[in-house]
């Protein structure tokens, strides 16, 4: 069974994910270009070295002529300086050019990131998300840092052998290879197998890290009702799964790397038994003895080179098939025009809106209500009935099915979606604060915002006291996701923050539920300055915090139920009455009271 935190993969060929993944070497071509020459030369001073030492052997040593042995001697000694030279400098290039492809891969899949519309984080885990970026790309690393290239050279350095061993005598050379199609079958039978464990391997790690996100950012819950054993339980089966994910991966990577091995030591002793007859019959000479050998375990030398990186390759194609399903995820589609815009006044209206989050019920069914430049509206009902929904259907988080919203005249997805949301400034309950200074969280690093602009917002929100009392004022760090400050504060700034960036649409999703009574008579002071003139839309259960608006839509069941003002709604004794009541009612305040203080 497919877990949720499995992203579902197309399977493509191996020759298409190699060509997605190569496009990123494109921009390096000459520094590729480069590292190949200095393979091709190192390929040809690896095959001369064999030839001096024949020469050596059979032109100096075998026929006791002592003089003239210093010329091999020296031109051995001059090979090995190069390829220690040649080899530095192509490690060296071939790290810069994997480090900078990554580099440019990574920016991309940050990119895309930002860019995948909200419902792609409602069905894919943060912590599997962070794998991709982090450890799939890391296994890329090692690919085209080292792979890639080794695996060039080795191939080179194999054909440039197989040629100097033809060359110099075809009937050892035909016994050699003899083997290879052995090690060609070997080679496709533990491919498969190989790639399926890998595969299981990045997805148990991403199950890994997706579990310790949310179990780390839950820790409280955990802890407050003792749920820690039940966690370690959990996470020790995810971790059993991976554990053997890469015990099954070494198995295979145990037998293929052998019988590798096994095929040199047998083409050696197929070597030394038919060139020792051939040397015994004089029709093969002691040096070219040697050097063959000495081509022998060059040749094979690489090929043990590949199945080690044919290990790594297998690892890379697993990464980089979860990689390109994460770049050919569609981006947020901006429809909108970018010219023709009109003025921004803060008139926004629902025409008839219909949405569903999923082939289920409608969570929304025909809601129409307007709301005028400057005016204030609060949506109302009970828990699931569509309000935060309105609040991000008009941000475009998603995207209406039926009907349209209208931003002053215009239909919201023929803005550009930069546009739409300068023009609306949204404060939810769940306030998010990075891990940076109290400006930076208001300006979000938006330099055109200056510290003065900042600080009247701040100002203006009644914010001053509490951060002017923090150590740095606007300076102070606030932790990761603002733990040094209270939840109050912490939606102060979020006020703070939608205020700095003047939008015309302010939408306050809940924004005061989570405040004390003290940052709420700020709030509630500030906003009879703050958004006079401007369009608000208030979400809230706290019927209290909403009397002052100018008109309050009723959402029921994802239908508009009743609209007017808080003492029209009251004395319509319908379903708003009956909200207001039930709030009243938990706190103890008698009829009479509720009914003399709507009137």
């Amino acid at each position: 069974m497919r877990h949720p935190a499995d992203e579902p993969l197309h399977a493509p060929y191996d020759s298409q994910v190699a060509r997605r993944l190569v496009t990123y070497l494109r921009p390096y071509r000459r520094h590729m270009a480069g590292a190949l020459g200095l393979l091709l030369l190192l390929g040809a001073a690896e095959a001369t070295r064999p030839i001096l030492i024949k020469h050596a052997i059979d032109d100096h040593i075998a026929v006791g002529k002592i003089s003239g042995l210093w010329v091999p001697a020296i031109a051995f000694f001059g090979l090995l300086l190069f390829e220690l030279l040649a080899g530095a400098l192509r490690t060296y290039l071939t790290t810069w050019i994997g480090q900078r492809a990554m580099h440019d891969l990574r920016e991309q899949l940050f990119d895309r990131l930002q860019r995948l519309p909200i419902p792609f984080f409602d069905r894919n885990a943060i912590g599997r998300l962070m794998t991709r970026v982090t450890t799939d790309v890391e296994v890329l690393n090692d690919l085209f840092s080292s792979g890639v290239i080794a695996i060039i050279g080795d191939l080179v350095l194999m054909v440039a052998i197989a040629c100097m061993m033809f060359a110099m005598d075809w009937r050892l050379a035909m016994i050699t290879f003899l083997l290879l199609p052995v090690i060609a079958v070997v080679s496709f039978f533990f491919r498969s197998r190989m790639r399926d464990a890998y595969r299981d391997i990045r997805r148990w790690i991403a199950r890994l890290n997706a579990f310790l996100q949310e179990r780390v950012s839950g820790l409280s819950i955990i802890q407050l009702f003792q749920r820690e054993e039940n966690s370690r339980r959990e996470f020790q089966a995810i971790n059993r799964e991976h554990r053997d994910a890469q015990i099954r991966s070494v198995f295979y990577h145990a037998l293929f790397y052998p019988l590798v091995e096994v095929g040199g030591a047998l083409a050696i002793a197929l070597i030394l038994w038919y060139g020792g007859g051939q040397i015994l019959q004089g029709t093969l000479t002691f040096g070219t003895l040697v050097a063959f050998f000495q081509y022998l375990h060059k040749f094979f030398t690489p090929i043990r080179d590949l199945a080690e990186k044919w290990n790594l390759l297998q690892a890379a194609m697993a990464s980089g098939e979860r990689l390109v399903a994460l770049l050919d995820e569609p981006t947020e589609i901006d429809s909108g025009v970018g010219h023709g815009l009109p003025e921004p006044r803060g008139e926004v209206e629902f025409e008839d809106v219909w949405f569903r989050y999923g082939p289920d019920a409608w969570t929304l069914s025909g809601v129409s209500f307007r709301v005028a430049p400057g005016e204030r509206v609060a949506l109302v009902g009970p828990t699931g009935s569509g309000k935060t929904t309105c609040a991000s259907l008009l941000t475009r988080f998603y995207e209406v099915e039926r009907g349209r919203i209208l931003l002053d005249g215009m239909d919201v997805r023929e803005y550009p979606r930069d546009e739409l949301r300068r023009r609306i400034g949204l404060v939810v309950q769940d306030v998010f604060l990075f891990s940076d200074t109290v400006r930076e969280n208001v300006r979000l690093h938006d330099l055109r915002i200056d510290d003065e602009r900042v600080r009247r917002s701040i100002d203006a929100i009644g914010a001053e006291r509490f951060v002017d009392e923090l150590p740095h004022g606007l300076d102070t760090e606030v932790g990761e996701r603002g733990r040094a400050l209270s939840t109050g504060q912490k939606q102060l700034l979020a006020f703070a923050r939608a205020l700095t960036f003047d939008p015309p649409v302010l939408v306050l999703d809940e924004a005061t539920s989570s405040v004390d009574s003290e940052s709420e008579r700020l709030i509630e002071s500030a906003e009879a300055r703050l958004l006079s003139g401007r369009t608000s839309i208030v979400i809230a259960h706290r019927l209290a915090t909403i009397r002052s608006v100018d008109r309050i839509v009723v959402i029921h069941h994802g239908e508009v139920r009743e609209m007017g003002t808080h003492a029209e709604l009251l004395a319509a004794d319908g379903l708003y009455a009956r909200l207001y009541q039930l709030q009243f009612a938990d706190q103890g305040v008698p009829d009479s009271e509720r009914v003399a203080g709507a009137r």
